[in-house]
């Protein structure tokens, strides 16, 4: 009896993988592609003035007719912040639960892109069928509400990405993870699992949400004056125990940040928040309560709430200012990398007379993401025959690689990928596929992948040395110098205290030009680089530095 062909799965990711944020993978089956999330992540300390950075999506345009759907885990930045990027390239229709695709709305329309956009809202019980494959959901926990993992149904087993997730048995909005279904995917056979890799490297188990709740109760018990807490903006769960808090020991609540204000609106509207009415005060308003009646909840422009904080404590925020007697509560931990501007921040609050509740003395901030045992259980409720970790960096990828090997998984079977490897398999056989284009998209202002590593090479030089440009005006006729060279720095050296070196310079310039035009006819390009070999070396020999050198040679 001859055994059928089963269909061709590959699963590779664009992004989050050797990295924290811009979460985006894809699940191609026979010739249907399916993309699963479509994140930002904020950019790095060497991508000098870019804004966001978002995956690279020119495999999914070059096969555009082929990219069925999108599907949305759950609402945050680094799973939804490259949306309008993607749906401009291309024309598909969009998967997720409410408060996800509510604040996708926000996001399109802001990129003036709502109508042209199909958004499909599921929940964990929907199955979204097509021609090669049903797709199914189920319930996870995370630090935003309606999360949900994906799973995709083929015949060599299913295909299970399980977004951002913890195991909260004690969730604020009384929903537990759906351990029965993930056991029930496990049970009928999962082919692949993609699993979040976070908090790979943490032992034991991460808290309950609840118990910020408890400790940001007794902080507003006991503080005298006003309270400010930081949050990010779409930790809405974490929202609702600051608006319960201030319920309980009657204070009214000022909302401020852009980021805050609109997630605070679309939960509440979609009743995932519930505000008692005549609680929510208008920032103009707070000094006409006693200080003790007023809390104030806020964030920065991108989420992040430290931004805001540094300016209310220098005193240089619009609307509020840090005063002695404050409590500040951060109920946040740094985004990695953000560690010393966050020790900066709380260093300035302290000086501005606040009393700061931070992170690791008090228990108000837990993660979003499970630690190992949480990870452990992840992989025995799915007992997959091959597992990728994703969702972090290499390191974190690899402790949740060794995680699998502990719960008794084959190493063989376990594939920690790069961004766009690609994994293919066929009759249930997992092997290395070829690479699909993948890397960074920067984002500055409005260009969207215009600076590229020629431009942030330059902007680095530019930080390190600064720029000096030499300008000079030749008369082509007469064969001589009509004016210059004068030579401007920026950034390089203080003019008026190196008067010296920029004669010297300038005289050297002088030189260089008036040989080149002696011994043969001028060509542009070689004077430039002349000028520019010679002067760099002698202000090397002279200061140690190298300055980025700019002739500008003009004709009259």
């Amino acid at each position: 009896m001859e055994t059928k062909e089963t269909e061709s799965v590959k699963v590779f990711a664009l992004g989050g993988v050797g990295e924290i944020g811009k979460n985006m993978y894809g699940v191609e089956i026979d010739s249907d592609i399916f993309i699963v999330d479509a994140g930002l992540m904020f950019p790095e300390e060497e991508m000098f003035g870019i804004d966001i950075v978002i995956p690279d999506i020119t495999y999914l345009e070059a096969n555009k007719e082929r990219v069925k759907a999108l599907f949305l885990t759950h609402g945050h930045e680094d799973h939804i912040g490259g949306i309008a990027y993607v749906l401009r390239k291309l024309h598909i229709p969009v998967y997720g639960t409410r408060l996800t695709l509510g604040l996708v709305e926000a996001k399109l329309s802001e990129a003036g892109l709502l109508g042209r956009v199909k958004l499909k809202t599921i929940d964990a019980n929907s199955v979204v069928k097509f021609e090669t494959t049903s797709v199914s959901f189920f319930r996870t926990n995370h630090s935003i509400p309606d999360s949900v993992g994906v799973a995709f149904g083929t015949s060599q087993g299913a295909v299970v990405y399980t977004g951002d997730f913890k195991f909260d048995q004690t969730p604020v909005d009384k929903y537990s993870a759906d351990i029965g279904k993930m056991a029930q995917l496990g049970n009928e056979g999962v082919l692949c699992l993609l699993s979040d890799s976070t908090n790979a490297e943490r032992p034991g188990y991460t808290g309950s949400e609840k118990a910020v709740g408890v400790e940001i109760s007794k902080e507003f018990y006991s503080a005298e004056g006003r309270i400010l807490i930081a949050s990010f903006a779409s930790n809405v769960h974490r929202i609702q125990q600051v608006f319960d808090a201030a319920y309980e020991h009657g204070r009214k609540v000022a909302v401020v940040g852009r980021s805050m204000v609109k997630v605070v609106d679309i939960a509440y509207n979609l009743g995932y928040l519930h505000i008692p009415d005549g609680m929510l005060i208008s920032l103009q308003d707070i000094d006409s309560y006693p200080e003790r009646k007023v809390a104030i909840l806020t964030t920065g422009s991108q989420g992040e709430p430290m931004a805001a904080l540094s300016r209310m404590a220098k005193q240089a925020h619009k609307q509020v200012a840090i005063r002695k007697g404050d409590t500040v509560i951060i109920a946040a931990s740094p985004i990695p990398g953000n560690e010393t501007s966050v020790s900066k921040t709380i260093d300035l609050l302290f000086r501005a007379g606040a009393n700061v509740v931070y992170y690791g003395e008090k228990k108000v901030h837990v993660s979003g993401h499970g630690s190992q045992e949480e990870l452990k259980l992840m992989l025995n409720l799915m007992k997959p025959k091959y597992f990728m970790p994703v969702h972090g960096e290499f390191r974190m990828q690899k402790a949740h690689a060794k995680l699998g090997e502990d719960v008794g998984m084959d190493r063989n079977d376990i594939f920690l990928v790069d961004k766009g490897e690609v994994i293919e398999f066929q009759n249930g056989v997992a092997k290395h596929g070829a690479k699909v284009p993948a890397g960074n998209v920067l984002i500055d202002g409005l260009g969207v992948g215009d600076v590229g590593n020629i431009v942030l090479r330059d902007r680095k030089l530019l930080s390190q040395d600064g720029i000096l440009v030499v300008v000079i005006t030749l008369s082509k006729e007469a064969k001589t110098i009509v004016s210059g060279p004068e030579i401007i720095s920026r950034g390089f050296v203080y003019v008026r205290e190196s008067e010296k070196l920029i004669d010297d310079s300038a005289k050297m310039v002088r030189e260089i030009v008036e040989q080149s035009i002696r011994e043969y006819s001028i060509e542009w390009s070689t004077l430039k680089q002349s000028v520019r070999d010679a002067l760099s070396q002698f202000l090397f020999e002279k200061t140690k530095r190298k300055p980025m050198i700019l002739p500008i040679i003009m004709e009259v």
